[in-house]
């Protein structure tokens, strides 16, 4: 059984006490600092300890008192008895603290996650292929995980993936036919500190198709590609109005094409197409 934060019941005072005490549930997510699991955890347990608290200190005061232990000294001793208990009751498993941490991490991943995307009308006509189908289903995960951090819909990034490697046909690979995990098609430029690879792709130079050697980035996994163009997406400025454009698959897609990304004259339309084809195949 589960159980809601807003369907928690204590008493007025010791209400009021634990949101003083706590600064609100608000506080306790920015505590779970990046969506860490530990961090969300200990955040969850430390309110489960002021619950805790605030419940002892409920149930005292429900109690008949005898007027002998109402001293200052007696007082605090008894605060901090409480206290104590509340620590100890506080992380059990099965407790209010996996509740909790259940209902945080929920909270935080919906607030992180991208806008709703239309489909367009095009998205219609489009009957996915079996191998569109795989290829979405192997990186959704990894691309879901990416865009709850940065904000890029995970539906762009396995679009512009399928769309650069021919829904995983014509991946970048080593000379030994390894993959490179580049799923984005990004070079090497002088910045790039990291593994490379040499091979022959086709660039538009006065919008004529021509067959150049580029050297281009290699990963040791397809999420670090994820992590790579979300890192070149959200740092450029170059791709500032993309960013914007989120809300909009043809819109997006424009201004990539717009900001140099592709140098395909046909690129945003292609990969509108892409995005859509994607969208379509995550919500069937």
């Amino acid at each position: 059984m589960q159980t809601s934060l807003s369907a928690m019941s204590i008493s007025p005072s010791a209400g009021q006490g634990l949101a003083a005490d706590a600064r609100s549930l608000d506080a306790l997510k920015l505590a779970a600092n990046g969506n860490d699991p530990k961090a969300v955890r200990e955040a969850a347990k430390q309110f489960e300890s002021l619950f805790m608290r605030e419940l002892i200190k409920s149930m005292r005061e429900a109690t008949m008192k005898s007027g002998l232990l109402d001293s200052d000294g007696e007082k605090l001793g008894t605060d901090l008895l409480d206290q104590q208990f509340a620590v100890q009751l506080s992380g059990l498993p099965g407790g209010l603290t996996d509740a909790i941490t259940r209902q945080l991490t929920q909270q935080m991943s919906g607030a992180a996650k991208a806008p709703t995307i239309a489909l367009g009308a095009e998205a219609a006509r489009i009957k996915p292929a079996a191998n569109q189908r795989s290829f979405v289903e192997q990186h959704d995960d990894a691309a879901e995980r990416v865009s709850r951090e940065t904000g890029i819909p995970a539906s762009f990034m396995i679009g512009q993936a399928g769309h650069e490697t021919g829904w995983g046909r014509s991946e970048i690979r080593h000379r030994d036919g390894t993959p490179s995990h580049n799923l984005f098609g990004i070079k090497a430029g002088g910045s790039w500190t990291g593994p490379t690879v040499a091979v022959t792709t086709t660039e538009y130079i006065g919008g004529e198709p021509r067959k150049v050697t580029a050297r281009f980035r290699a990963y040791d996994s397809y999420e670090e590609s994820f992590r790579d163009y979300a890192r070149l997406i959200g740092n450029s400025p170059r791709y500032e109005k993309a960013r914007a454009s989120v809300s909009s698959v043809s819109a997006y897609a424009s201004e990539l094409h717009r900001a140099g990304y592709a140098t395909d004259p046909a690129y945003a339309a292609k990969l509108s197409r892409a995005i859509h084809t994607t969208l379509k195949i995550q919500r069937t």
